[in-house]
């Protein structure tokens, strides 16, 4: 297990590298002169220009450029945003609980309902509930994402006027973040009425939000579990009498979760684009809608760190799911 370990950890310095490479190529292929962009066109005067172009280092070579970017990651810099003037590691951290909340309750609620639905499509396998079951999945991967929130939107907030459209609580309430987590500082607030509203501001969130997830869980445990339940040993537990719930449930489920953890861990990179327009639709301040704003003022270093900041979550939480699959199945320890 160690040696996993150690063995995955060195896999993602390259990968790490390639990030920090990628992140600095991106908004320097997007059209707009950032100088022009972020001291405004009006009185900008060449000589002005060029004072700006050589105080931001933007008259530097590109491979100059990146070196300086990569010495100051390797430091922990990731400079300055160049519209609020604060670093963008605070900025990132201030922002980023917001994220996660609405990731983990996507993520949650595609597991919780994703892993059940494939496990009873793959038991009833060609009859009606499978294909009633599939062809929903299919449905809400195929959805777009800003239309089905746009839809949810209309229907839920704006006819039935059952939750908020936008924000992750009313202004009704104000107190002062401890964890960044909305529902659990409405709960330490001790308003009356604050964390039911910081709920009712989540729910369309994160149905949008979880809908392509939970898709592709009900889909994968499906054919995972197909796969499993015509091994031998699975048929050796129901000759020897076993209960349909331990046949399924442990010997059968357990085995096929592997794939489905795979699974999981590769639908943390989908939640994080999925964020910036479930974000951006739903006024969510999170780091989606801190990043398309930054790519709309070219705030270069913004938009490096934010990227860089994501892969690196993205391979940690693969790091993560990698270790699991020891606990999963003993064998791989080995």
């Amino acid at each position: 297990m160690i040696k996993l370990l150690f063995r995955r950890v060195g896999l993602m310095i390259p990968t790490f590298i390639g990030a920090t490479l990628l992140s600095f190529l991106f908004i320097r292929m997007l059209p707009g002169d950032p100088v022009l962009l972020m001291a405004g066109e009006r009185g900008m005067t060449d000589e002005r220009y060029q004072r700006l172009l050589h105080e931001f280092g933007f008259d530097r070579p590109y491979w100059q450029q990146y070196l300086e970017y990569l010495w100051g990651v390797l430091q922990g810099d990731l400079g300055e945003s160049f519209r609020t003037k604060v670093p963008v590691l605070q900025e990132f951290l201030t922002l980023f609980p917001a994220t996660v909340e609405l990731s983990l309750c996507a993520m949650l609620l595609a597991t919780v309902i994703g892993i059940p639905a494939g496990v009873i499509a793959a038991i009833r396998r060609g009859r009606a509930l499978d294909h009633g079951t599939m062809g929903t999945a299919l449905v809400g991967y195929s959805m777009p994402i800003f239309w089905w929130a746009l839809m949810l939107i209309i229907v839920v907030s704006g006819q039935w006027g059952l939750t908020p459209v936008s924000g992750r609580i009313s202004l009704l309430y104000f107190f002062e973040p401890v964890t960044g987590f909305m529902l659990i500082d409405s709960l330490l607030s001790g308003q009356e009425g604050a964390f039911g509203s910081a709920v009712q501001h989540l729910i369309l969130p994160t149905i949008v939000l979880g809908t392509i997830p939970l898709a592709v869980v009900a889909r994968q445990t499906r054919s995972a579990m197909l796969e499993v339940l015509g091994e031998d040993y699975v048929r050796t537990a129901r000759a020897k009498g076993l209960s349909p719930f331990r046949v399924v449930g442990i010997h059968a489920l357990r085995n096929a979760l592997i794939p489905v953890t795979t699974t999981i861990g590769l639908q943390i990179g989908v939640l994080f684009g999925g964020a910036i327009l479930t974000e951006t639709i739903f006024a969510w301040p999170g780091i989606g809608k801190w990043m398309i704003e930054s790519v709309s003022a070219r705030d270069y270093s913004v938009v490096q760190g934010g990227l860089l900041l994501i892969a690196v979550i993205v391979m940690v939480v693969n790091l993560m799911v990698d270790l699991m699959y020891g606990l999963i199945n003993p064998k791989i320890r080995y």
